[in-house]
C-alpha cells in the first residue's frame, strides 16, 4: 500500500513540473499569431515560408504570416501578414525571405524605409527580395570563383 502511495504522489510531481515547463515554453517562445493589421508583399519564390511564420523588423518579431496565395495573372507568391499594432511600418521598406540556418525556419525581414507616410490596414509591400536558395548561393559563388564574370 505504501508503495502505491509513493508512486501516486511521485506521478503528480511529474505531471505538474511537466505542465509547468509546457507554460513556461508557450508563453517564452512567441509562438502565438499576432493580432494587428494587415499588409501583403509578393515574391518570385517563398522557399518554403509557411503560414504561422513570423515577420520580423531587425530580428524582433513584429507579426505572423497569415497565408500563401499564387497570384493567377502574375504567377507571383502573395503574402499576407499581420502585424502588430503601434508598428508602423514605411511605405518604401524592403521585404525579403530570410532563413534561420541552414535547415532552419523562413521568416519574413522587413527592412524599414525612411519615408514619413506608413502603411495602413489592407497595404501592399511593393519593394521585396526573393529568397536565395542553398543552391542558388552556391551556383553564384561557383560561377565567381571560376571567372564567369569575365
Amino acid at each position: 500500500m505504501k508503495k502505491n502511495a509513493v508512486e501516486t504522489i511521485l506521478g503528480a510531481v511529474v505531471l505538474v513540473t511537466a505542465i509547468t515547463f509546457l507554460v513556461f515554453a508557450l508563453n517564452t517562445a512567441q509562438v502565438r499569431a499576432v493580432v494587428g493589421y494587415d499588409v501583403t508583399a509578393a515574391f518570385f519564390k517563398v522557399g518554403g515560408l509557411t503560414s504561422g511564420s513570423d515577420v520580423r523588423i531587425n530580428g524582433i518579431k513584429v507579426g505572423t504570416v497569415n497565408d500563401l496565395n499564387l497570384d493567377a495573372g502574375t504567377f507571383d507568391a502573395v503574402v499576407s501578414m499581420s502585424i502588430r499594432e503601434g508598428v508602423k511600418i514605411p511605405t518604401d521598406s524592403v521585404a525579403a525571405i530570410g532563413s534561420s540556418g541552414i535547415v532552419g525556419g523562413k521568416f519574413v525581414s522587413i527592412q524599414p524605409g525612411g519615408s514619413k507616410e506608413y502603411l495602413a490596414e489592407g497595404g501592399k509591400i511593393t519593394r521585396t527580395k526573393d529568397f536565395k536558395s542553398l543552391e542558388d548561393q552556391v551556383g553564384e559563388i561557383i560561377f565567381l570563383a571560376t571567372g564567369g564574370g569575365s
